[in-house]
């Protein structure tokens, strides 16, 4: 009872921190996801299955949080679309700064740089570039808003109901609790909510508010199941402490990092 008290409350600051930066300000979302992606850059060099293991460097972390900028302010349009030239450069900077560490350098290494760049810094990036795209003449975030409300809703759907009537597991090897009932009731209740959305939000129309919800929904389940892949191979159960009964960054953001490259991309074909 104790846990789910703090899980409840831990759960619910989040959503405060989080909506409410969104609404003040995209500065104010976009400090935020900075402290998110240095702590999630953190996490994930811990996490990273290598031997001898991978450990952080100032140029990891400043690399990193280079990229994270990047793509937001391109995004946001603050800085014009040739820097992302720059995002490309970061990766070959890392390889020739690798090159000349002591004692020993490491491509795995450079790997978990890599792998940092495009699962976190990338995707918290691109979620600041959702404050314009597909917004049309509104200025309401309604996508960005939309994109944790409906993840979050896929989340606690999925939840409740796998534990109510869920028999057939989805992925037993990584995640022994989700099951096949647990996911579809998620995705019931995440074009719900996208239908809702619908009614609010007239710069996208109702199909296509169904296809983010149902890509939401998919994106979510590969992004938890990717994030266990990760703890599994690291024989840890949460990647970090900094949210009481909920564990890291990455354990609060794994389906929001999956879910954001496929929502950018759809809105952007758009």
């Amino acid at each position: 009872m104790k846990e789910f008290v703090i899980r409840t409350i831990t759960g619910i600051v989040f959503a405060v921190l989080v909506i409410g930066s969104i609404l003040w300000s995209p500065w104010a979302f976009f400090a935020l996801m900075a402290v998110f992606t240095v702590i999630g850059l953190t996490e994930f060099v811990k996490l990273f299955p290598a031997e001898p293991k991978v450990r952080g460097t100032v140029i990891y972390y400043f690399l990193g949080f280079s990229v994270y900028v990047l793509i937001s302010l391109t995004g946001m349009n603050v800085i014009g679309f040739s820097n992302l030239l720059l995002v490309v450069l970061s990766f070959f900077i890392l390889i020739a700064v690798e090159l000349f560490r002591r004692p020993n350098p490491s491509w795995m290494q450079i790997a978990a740089g890599f792998s940092a760049f495009i699962y976190i810094s990338l995707p918290f990036g691109l979620m600041n570039s959702l404050f314009l795209v597909g917004s049309g003449n509104i200025s309401f975030p309604w996508i960005l808003l939309a994109l944790f409300i409906l993840v979050w809703a896929n989340d606690v759907f999925a939840y409740l109901i796998g534990s109510a009537i869920g028999r057939h597991k989805l992925c037993t090897k990584l995640s022994p609790n989700k099951t096949w009932e647990g996911s579809l009731g998620g995705l019931i209740f995440t074009l719900i909510f996208a239908w809702l959305f619908s009614r609010f939000a007239f710069n996208l129309n109702l199909q296509q508010w169904l296809w983010i919800g149902l890509i939401v929904s998919i994106a979510a389940n590969l992004g938890d199941l990717s994030e266990s892949l990760l703890k599994r191979n690291a024989g840890v159960k949460d990647s970090g402490t900094i949210f009481p009964g909920h564990g890291g960054v990455l354990d609060r953001f794994d389906a929001i990092l999956f879910v954001t490259p496929f929502v950018f991309f759809y809105l952007y074909i758009l």
